[in-house]
């Protein structure tokens, strides 16, 4: 980063634990501010924080329940007071990273309108009025990640909800990539395939009959770590992919070819 440019800053929701955290250290890498949330686990939460202090940058660890929509403008305030206190007096950010997110699988026979509540909740409407309401206060030239699934494409069995949910995303970054393209603002979505870490239960990492059978599948040989798709995020939140919007990045090491 040049001296005297301004640090730009990005908000990124599920960044204490598993790709959150990588998203939010890459980003930090790249000479970035960093708004980070957790919903339970603030230890988690402080710990990226203070790591990414150690690499330069600005952090804070933010509380927040993407369920509970009803918190969404509440939290936005929050965000302004801590920019203001803790980012030199900032008042907008650059980047939003859409992140967070619950996994559990269940087959539709088994659907209950609490669990439709629940990941719709969390995987859409959460979603679009957060985002809503982070373009309001996001620099012109900045731009949106929402992280999806391959499995949005590829059907697995028991991730129907879930899947759908991620889909409804991916159209809905499109019509923000429409929207908001006249400010400079970009939209994209990225969609990992098998990761090893702690979500939905640690589905993948707890079972090695699965992993198997992903990796059998994934032309690179391997199941994929945080670091490759915490650097995805970093590019595009780059100006290298300053003319990439309203796309959708598979990010699976080309599973199923």
């Amino acid at each position: 980063m040049a001296s005297g440019e301004t640090r730009k800053i990005a908000v990124v929701t599920g960044g204490n634990r598993g790709l959150g955290k990588d998203m939010a250290l890459s980003l930090a890498q790249a000479g970035m501010d960093v708004l980070l949330t957790f919903n339970t686990n603030r230890d988690e939460g402080e710990a990226v924080a203070e790591e990414i202090r150690g690499l330069g940058g600005q952090a804070a660890a933010l509380r927040f329940d993407l369920a509970d929509i009803g918190a969404i403008a509440g939290f936005t305030d929050t965000v302004r007071a801590v920019l203001r206190d803790s980012f030199d007096g900032a008042e907008r950010i650059d980047f939003l990273i859409n992140n967070a997110g619950v996994g559990r699988a269940i087959p539709i026979d088994q659907l209950t309108e609490a669990d439709f509540d629940i990941f719709a909740g969390v995987h859409f409407k959460g979603v679009v009025f957060l985002t809503q309401k982070m373009l309001r206060m996001m620099n012109d030239g900045g731009g949106v990640v929402f992280v999806t699934a391959a499995a949005d494409r590829y059907n697995v069995p028991g991730y129907g909800l879930y899947a759908a949910c991620k889909g409804a995303v991916e159209v809905f970054a499109r019509y923000v990539a429409k929207e908001y393209g006249p400010r400079g603002i970009r939209s994209n979505t990225l969609a990992p395939g098998g990761v090893a870490t702690d979500f939905a239960g640690a589905a993948i990492r707890n079972n090695p009959a699965l992993q198997a059978m992903v990796i059998a599948q994934t032309a690179m040989g391997r199941l994929a770590e945080p670091h490759d798709i915490g650097g995805l995020v970093r590019l595009l939140c780059s100006d290298d992919a300053r003319w990439l919007t309203g796309q959708r990045l598979e990010a699976t090491g080309g599973y199923n070819i």
